[in-house]
């Protein structure tokens, strides 16, 4: 087996893990960073990049280049029900050089970070890579094994980032308790395509069904909504159940739906989880992203509170590393009390207070939810939903 040693290794290579490499290694860290997958090529991955994440990519000067990048730029999120359309979030409102959310492919966010963190000869990029067990040594991990296509890896570290996803092997690994697990929804996602010019509002309500019009250019990024647990339901009812559901709140997407939507292995089932840590960290460990809290899709925020988690975890512990000492409890729960605030409130969101927005069996008809009839009343708040979704209640900021 052969063995490196660096002072940070980070187990996984999403929005989190790739964020916390390039904040390491600009710091002066010396990190690599372990992907199992050879490219960061997934369909239906999270592809909302908010405020919060666009003002640290300007702090890192490195914005206007990723906005080069294909993308579309959306300033309002409004809900379409049978009592008529309202604007949830007004993104305008909330001032600042990045008054909108931008949707960009995941990969090519991901390809981004990875080809700054590259320009530091201290970052390694390992892909194609995946850690499979903990290197533990006087009671703390002290690195993690992996597998490559030339054999066996072990990685000596003072610190393991594992930032590897809501199924997170690192964290299993070391015992970790979740707490309990809470989702109202299950998310079928399938794309269709769209014509030129053509608008649609982000959310519809139907019966027994939520619809999210996604607009990626070219085509719309679709996700059907459905009760927990419902997809076995879902697939005996059939796929022109799923289509008349469209048709039902888009008439002009019906010919479409049908022509192209026509085959299972064209939908993907998430299943949704919310859930999170009580405790983030063992000696020599610490979680972030959703291998720390798994989020809803529900505003898209959980690629930008991972970024979060990297961004604090980096600016707060890199000093400890570049000194080349362990990183105390302690100092990583510093971390977690820092982060898991805005985690606790976003989740309690998700899960409670939009609970009147999700379908509840697939014969009744969702309303329009008490939170858009409020806004509706004080189109005022519209900004307020926009600040919290876009930016949080703890937005991180990067060392100059």
């Amino acid at each position: 087996m052969r063995t490196e040693t660096v002072q940070c290794c980070v187990v996984g290579g999403g929005p989190a893990g790739m964020m916390a490499g390039l904040l390491l290694a600009r710091a002066g860290v010396e990190v690599a960073v372990l992907e199992k997958y050879p490219d960061f090529f997934r369909d239906f991955r999270g592809d909302t990049v908010h405020p919060s994440t666009l003002r640290i990519m300007d702090e890192l000067g490195n914005v206007d280049e990723l906005l080069r990048l294909p993308h579309r730029k959306v300033s309002t999120i409004s809900l379409c029900t049978s009592a008529g359309e309202v604007t949830l979030a007004d993104f305008s409102r909330i001032g600042g050089r990045f008054p909108y959310v931008v949707f960009m492919p995941q990969w090519d966010l991901l390809n981004f970070l990875a080809e700054k963190a590259r320009s530091y000869p201290n970052f390694t990029l390992l892909q194609h890579c995946p850690a499979t067990e903990l290197v533990t040594e006087g009671g703390r991990v002290a690195g993690v094994r992996a597998e490559r296509e030339d054999g066996p890896l072990e990685i000596r570290a003072n610190l393991v980032l594992a930032a590897d996803g809501r199924h997170s092997t690192m964290r299993d690994a070391a015992g970790l308790t979740l707490a309990a697990s809470r989702s109202p929804i299950d998310v079928v996602w399938f794309r269709m395509s769209r014509k030129e010019g053509e608008h649609a509002a982000f959310l519809y309500t139907g019966t027994g069904f939520m619809l999210i019009c996604i607009d990626r250019g070219e085509y719309w990024q679709m996700a059907y909504v459905i009760p927990q647990g419902g997809y076995d339901q879902v697939r005996a009812e059939g796929l022109d159940r799923l289509c008349r559901d469209v048709a039902s709140v888009r008439p002009d997407f019906a010919g479409r739906m049908s022509a192209e939507v026509d085959d299972w292995d064209k939908l993907k089932l998430l299943q949704v989880r919310v859930d999170r840590l009580r405790t983030w960290h063992r000696p020599g460990l610490l979680c972030i992203g959703d291998s720390a809290h798994a989020m809803s899709p529900a505003g898209g925020v959980g690629i930008n509170l991972a970024v979060q988690d990297a961004v604090a975890a980096a600016r707060m512990l890199s000093p400890v590393l570049i000194a080349g000492r362990v990183p105390t409890e302690q100092q990583m729960h510093k971390v977690q009390r820092r982060r898991q605030l805005a985690v606790r409130v976003v989740q309690a969101v998700q899960v409670d207070m939009l609970s009147d927005l999700y379908p509840k069996d697939r014969t009744t008809r969702v309303q329009r939810p008490f939170a858009a009839t409020l806004v509706q009343r004080v189109p005022a708040l519209s900004g307020m939903t926009a600040r919290f979704i876009g930016l949080g209640i703890r937005p991180e900021h990067v060392d100059p």
